[in-house]
């Protein structure tokens, strides 16, 4: 990937949900809604502190996240759709 994200600000891309219900029902792609959780694809450095001294980031690259709906700033690279959002925007690192 050719992006390289500046200070606190990350690459996300989405992870598909489930188009099956636990029943086994189908859903349609135009019912289902957009999924909140995605792959952590590039890091910025960190923001910088009072002292002027950078903190890094929270999260590493292959990190699975939650975030809200309608979080960060959608981009298109390669035909792929991104998201690029704060670390502050991420509610949570998914564990395995």
């Amino acid at each position: 990937m050719n992006l390289r994200p500046l200070h606190d600000r990350v690459i996300v891309k989405r992870v598909e949900n489930e188009t099956r219900t636990a029943s086994g029902i189908v859903i349609p792609d135009s019912a289902a809604e957009k999924p909140d959780q995605g792959e952590i694809l590039a890091v910025g450095p960190g923001k910088k502190n009072d002292k002027g001294e950078v903190q890094p980031v929270g999260v590493k690259v292959g990190d699975r996240v939650l975030f809200g709906k309608y979080s960060g700033q959608t981009v298109k690279v390669n035909g792929d759709e991104l998201l690029v959002m704060k670390e502050e925007d991420l509610f949570a690192v998914v564990e395995k």
